[in-house]
């Protein structure tokens, strides 16, 4: 898989498969993970903190069949475990949910996933961080006998939840890796204990084992369901993994093994120990469901207390500082890397992407992250509401993973990576459970829905105001590199070229593919026959029309440009390429430019490119020119159009056509009383911006001049192809301005304007 480093201002961007790039330091972060490693990331999310907070909510619900519910959420995430693996194997790249959202749906559905995933992890969090808090401000509440009142009381919960949050946070910008793995050890180790402890005192005693489990569904189905809604975000965290594949060693065998390992050793966990709390840990005349309603979040400590004695409520408390600390880093962890490949991308601020040159690790967007969940725990007044928000939020890009996995593998069925069995079947059984629990969770839960929904709408916002732009131009420059992008995406653009004169029409061929990704990109040729009032001349008409599209597309041919041909009959050529635009559904349309001192001809093209589709390219170029010659080309800047993906697709084509190298000076002209500050502000406040445009050398020079079209016309004298950019084609709007007329009329080498629908 291909992706960018931003060009600098007169670097040449690289492209890698095997290690993550950074802008800021230009060091690569190999992959350090190994199966370990992974496995710890998942177990640490996973282990411990759901099972102590949601094990009383599952007996409330459903009695002793609680152990049921966990058990069948198992079985989802099993199988929805095996999509995100097939999906990291064949995309082995840090993102998780959102990077599976972008190379096979498009990069505003990427952004909604990432943000709701990113959103979702940071709650989960301040969760966690709350909760560790909470058991460690009571412990020492029970060993400090006279405590005073205000060491567990809300204020110094969120006090201490923030100073954790940061020095967490301290410590994973430190180290590469989730900083877990020791704390796993332990807690697995304390469970291990907790559950061999249940079975001797089941040996011991002998309760009637039998009767304190049945009925098993003393509420139903109903229940159950119930059940499953309210806990599966216990069983959350083997994503985590797919968040961080590009870390990690041999993805294609680790990761399969460190999600499937993961949830293995959590429901081997989870199980034994809702069966021993309900055979064991009841006091005399007790059932499961009163115990739990009386004290939901100190159950499973009550139930240890029971059959270990003082003893077993203190290894819970352990456990859960022990469970809650490891699901804290490993949140914080996964959060910075989606936040971080997100910004890859510019669907979030650049700057989140840097990475820190000694330690390796995304310290902007990590402390970026903990900022955030610093906030979350100060204003949510209900932190139970905002986990079940988590919950719905993770269900649903649960559910979108499943379904990715069903798209990606029918558009690439060729891929390198894991292959998830049974495929289509188990993807589609994981989609349907993960969204009926979400839709069953928005119900149940109405301030759930209300959580996220409010943070979609901020997402949205943020994308249309500060990030769309940018991410959309970023995107189009990597689909023209990349077509794999667009074949997993499901879209073949078609560029189509109206073509009157077959000397141009190679020219004209290999300039829209070059607006157009390679191998699934096309390009039509039309050649549109008069409609005559004499109708014995219609036969020679159409042989000679034949004859200009056979010579069109060998011309094509021979500039190595697979065409499609197209010929129809028309009384007006020009409502005709209107007509065939919209009827293929065209992307963009190639216009050859004629002489644009004509008015009338002119007034003519502003009409064509006011009612077209897609976007619009016109070109113009001296005879003997042709686009491999290219090698300097001329791109003035300025007013409100700041990125334009048409160009980023034009640019980034060219390269990959052209002999030799290509450079692009993007020219911006200031009035001469800008000062000598604020003309180096200004070029370097649009280096910054139109990096995002090319792979390629390029770089941005700001000259002074009151005269704009003679600056633009002198500095054109060495280019061999100058771009201008349009803002919208609009029918109230003229295309060609004053400006934009004297400037073409004025350049001798070849000229492109280009307009962009949306």
């Amino acid at each position: 898989m291909k992706w960018f480093k931003r060009a600098t201002k007169s670097g040449q961007n690289k492209i890698g498969a095997d290690n993550v790039h950074t802008e800021a330091t230009g060091q690569r972060r190999h992959r350090h993970l190994g199966l370990f490693d992974a496995t710890g990331i998942g177990i640490g999310a996973i282990v411990g903190g759901g099972i102590l907070a949601l094990a009383g909510t599952a007996f409330v619900a459903t009695g002793p069949g609680a152990w049921f519910a966990f058990l069948l959420n198992g079985i989802i995430a099993m199988i929805t475990a095996l999509s995100f693996a097939e999906l990291s194997t064949a995309f082995p790249m840090s993102g998780g949910t959102y990077l599976f959202a972008k190379r096979v749906l498009s990069v505003g559905a990427a952004f909604s996933v990432g943000w709701v995933v990113w959103f979702a992890s940071i709650v989960a969090a301040a969760l966690y961080v709350i909760g560790f808090t909470t058991f460690l401000l009571n412990g020492c509440a029970s060993l400090w006998g006279s405590a005073p009142a205000w060491l567990c009381n809300a204020s110094s919960i969120t006090l201490f939840s923030l100073i954790f949050t940061i020095f967490c946070t301290f410590l994973l910008g430190r180290s590469a890796k989730a900083g877990g793995n020791w704390v796993n050890v332990l807690k697995v180790l304390v469970f291990t204990i907790l559950i061999a402890g249940g079975i001797w005192a089941w040996w011991r005693d002998r309760p009637p084992a039998m009767e304190r489990l049945t009925p098993v569904l003393p509420f139903g189905l109903g229940g159950l369901v119930q059940a499953m809604g309210y806990t599966f975000i216990a069983l959350q965290g083997f994503d985590l993994i797919a968040a961080v594949a590009g870390e990690v060693r041999e993805p294609r065998r680790v990761i399969p093994r460190a999600m499937l390992l993961s949830l293995v050793i959590s429901l081997g966990t989870y199980i034994p120990l809702m069966i021993l709390i309900c055979v064991v840990g009841l006091p005399a005349g007790a059932t499961i469901a009163d115990l739990a309603s009386q004290a939901p979040d100190t159950v499973v400590a009550k139930a240890a207390e029971v059959f270990l004695g003082q003893k077993g409520f203190w290894l819970v408390i352990i456990v859960g500082l022990l469970a809650m600390l490891s699901a804290l880093l490993a949140n914080l962890f996964a959060a910075s890397r989606i936040a971080e490949a997100m910004a890859q991308d510019r669907t979030l601020p650049s700057a989140l992407e840097r990475i820190n040159s000694r330690h390796g690790t995304p310290q902007t967007a990590l402390w970026c992250t903990g900022i955030l969940t610093c906030i979350v725990v100060v204003i949510v007044s209900d932190v139970g509401r905002a986990g079940a928000a988590a919950s719905l939020i993770f269900l649903v890009t649960f559910a979108l993973a499943n379904l990715t996995c069903i798209m990606a593998r029918k558009r690439k069925p060729d891929h390198q990576g894991f292959r998830t069995p049974a495929w289509p079947v188990l993807p589609a059984v994981g989609l349907v459970a993960c969204a009926g629990l979400a839709i069953f969770q928005g119900v149940v839960v109405p301030a759930a829905g209300l959580i996220t929904g409010l943070w979609f709408v901020a997402g949205f916002f943020c994308y249309l105001w500060l990030f769309g732009r940018r991410a959309k131009v970023y995107d189009a420059a990597s689909e023209s590199i990349d077509p794999d992008l667009l074949e997993l995406r499901g879209r073949s653009p078609l560029v189509l070229v109206p073509i009157a004169n077959p000397a141009n029409a190679g020219k004209m061929a290999l300039l829209a593919a070059c607006i157009t990704p390679p191998r699934v990109g096309r390009v039509l040729l039309l050649s549109v026959k008069p409609l005559r009032a004499e109708q014995e001349r219609d036969n020679d008409d159409l042989i000679a029309t034949a004859e200009v599209l056979r010579e069109s597309i060998g011309a094509a041919i021979r500039e190595r440009v697979r065409v499609e041909g197209l010929v129809t009959v028309s009384a007006d050529p020009w409502t005709e390429i209107v007509r065939v635009a919209r009827v293929h559904r065209c992307a963009s349309v190639l216009l050859g430019m004629a002489n644009l001192t004509d008015t009338s001809l002119r007034g003519r093209l502003e009409g064509l490119v006011s009612k077209l589709p897609g976007n619009v390219v016109i070109f113009r170029a001296p005879q003997d020119w042709h686009p491999r010659s290219v090698h300097n080309v001329l791109v003035p800047i300025g007013g409100r159009v700041v990125h334009n993906a048409l160009r980023a697709r034009l640019l980034n084509g060219l390269r990959s056509r052209i002999d030799g190298e290509l450079m692009v000076r993007y020219l911006l002209v200031l009035p001469m009383s800008t000062s000598e500050k604020e003309r180096q502000r200004a070029e370097q406040l649009w280096s910054h911006l139109v990096t995002d445009e090319t792979s390629t050398k390029s770089h941005v020079n700001a000259v002074l001049n009151d005269d704009i079209a003679a600056a633009i016309s002198e500095a054109a004298s060495a280019a061999d192809l100058v771009v201008f950019g349009l803002n919208t084609p609009d029918p109230t709007r003229r295309v060609f301005g004053s400006l934009t007329t004297q400037l073409i009329q004025n350049i001798k080498c070849a000229v492109m304007v280009i307009g962009q629908r949306g």
